[in-house]
């Protein structure tokens, strides 16, 4: 998607906190969230993040502020799931967005209408932004399948197939939850060695740093995406902790994969960044001469040229202990979107190469986002290789997995010189002691 005049860095917004330079959510970005004011009985809606406002999109249908041409995707936007909006077309994306940024702009006449719609994002409380009809994870990073596989198998971490074809799995789409959710410790069947199984709380909880990809407009059954046409059929990104029970994961995966070890929550960011508020931090994908080359359906020049993002992420933790001290959460890792062995335009092709229909809604995790360095593990599984090294936070309290108490906390954003901050918000959720 090519830069247009929604990315212009001289732009300024007459809602003053979107001028600052930091935050996440400039007139340049405007992601999408479904919201209420906190604690209400008020129906959900669409809203727009602009600077540390809401712009209520149900407000603004009724004003009718917007030019007539784009009244569809506000009506869309002003629903209580987003899937309408998803299931439109990449230009009539574009053009809500481009009246939203000369709307929002300093000086727009739409000014004196829009600001009555406007709802500080403190007072509000969001929920998972569509109906997600199904839901995908990937393992899209090679330095996460390595530094895992090393763990099981040290002479021959990565499967044959990895660097064929894109590895995943289909998830739960009903234990999706929004940040700020928090959820009870899981219980499975846990097997230690010499003794049968038994049912108890997993004890080896962790995290999963990676981003959302929501699917837009769908494709018919039988009938593939194209990878030169496969991110038309991407709406946008979040931020996505697929949760994992590592101690039930081991007993259970085999032969059929995760099962009770992913199913049990997922927690997602509530803004949904559109592909087209990214396009300035698109990057060129590469591969290692030595590695096969993808084949022919998924590769093409476009994917090779700017089919990877660089998106920054990061990853801290609270316990229970720092937040009763009033310490903030420790950061842990740094890494970068742009690591994944696989794009979200293979992804989308891969997944539908077969036949399967994508539906607009439809989530799809990237998997774990490593990064080639140690500091950029992309979870506590890689950090503390497998539990033997525990992971020593800055109050002094060490983990090799999750405990009770512990909020994990993902953010992302986009940031370079001659280009606007784009950010995501945050993905978070405390665990809870098992029922």
């Amino acid at each position: 998607m090519a830069l247009n005049e929604t990315h212009d860095t001289g732009l300024q917004s007459w809602v003053a906190s979107a001028n600052t330079g930091k935050s996440d959510f400039p007139i340049q970005n405007l992601p999408f969230a479904v919201f209420r004011r906190t604690g209400s009985s008020e129906a959900f809606r669409g809203g727009v993040a602009i600077g540390d406002q809401v712009l209520d999109m149900a407000a603004v249908r009724d004003t009718k502020a917007l030019h007539a041409d784009v009244q569809a995707q506000v009506d869309a936007a002003a629903q209580g799931k987003l899937n309408a909006l998803m299931g439109m077309n990449p230009a009539q994306w574009s053009a809500l967005r481009l009246a939203l940024s000369r709307a929002l702009r300093a000086g727009a006449a739409a000014e004196a209408a829009l600001k009555a719609c406007l709802v500080p994002q403190s007072d509000v409380e969001y929920t998972v932004p569509v109906q997600v009809g199904d839901y995908t994870d990937f393992y899209t990073s090679v330095y996460h399948a390595t530094n895992v596989g090393k763990l099981f198998r040290p002479t021959n971490p990565l499967m044959e197939n990895y660097k064929w074809v894109p590895i995943g799995y289909h998830g739960r789409a009903s234990s999706i939850r929004i940040s700020g959710v928090d959820f009870k410790r899981p219980k499975g069947q846990l097997k230690a060695p010499d003794a049968n199984p038994a049912l108890l709380p997993c004890n080896r909880l962790d995290y999963e740093l990676e981003m959302g990809i929501y699917a837009g407009a769908g494709n018919q059954w039988g009938d593939a995406i194209g990878i030169d046409d496969a991110e038309n059929h991407i709406f946008g990104l979040c931020l996505l902790n697929d949760w994992s029970a590592r101690d039930v994961q081991a007993w259970e995966y085999q032969p059929l994969g995760p099962f009770l070890s992913k199913n049990f929550a997922t927690s997602i960011s509530p803004w949904v960044v559109t592909l087209e508020a990214l396009a300035p931090y698109r990057t060129a994908f590469t591969r290692p001469a030595e590695d096969p080359q993808p084949l022919p359906y998924l590769s093409s020049d476009a994917n090779w040229q700017s089919g990877a993002l660089d998106v920054q992420l990061t990853v801290a933790i609270q316990t229970a202990q720092m937040r009763a001290a009033g310490q903030e959460a420790a950061q842990i890792t740094q890494t970068s979107y742009r690591h994944a062995y696989w794009t979200m335009a293979q992804l989308v092709a891969h997944h539908t190469v077969n036949g399967c229909d994508l539906q607009p809604g439809d989530l799809m995790g990237t998997g774990t986002l490593s990064g080639p360095t140690a500091t950029e593990a992309g979870a506590l599984l890689e950090i503390t290789e497998g539990g033997k090294n525990p992971l020593t936070l800055p109050n002094g309290e060490t983990r090799t997995f999750l405990q009770d108490g512990d909020a994990v906390v993902f953010t992302g954003w986009c940031e370079k010189p001659g280009a606007a901050r784009i950010g995501f918000g945050e993905c978070r959720a405390t665990v809870l002691p098992t029922a």
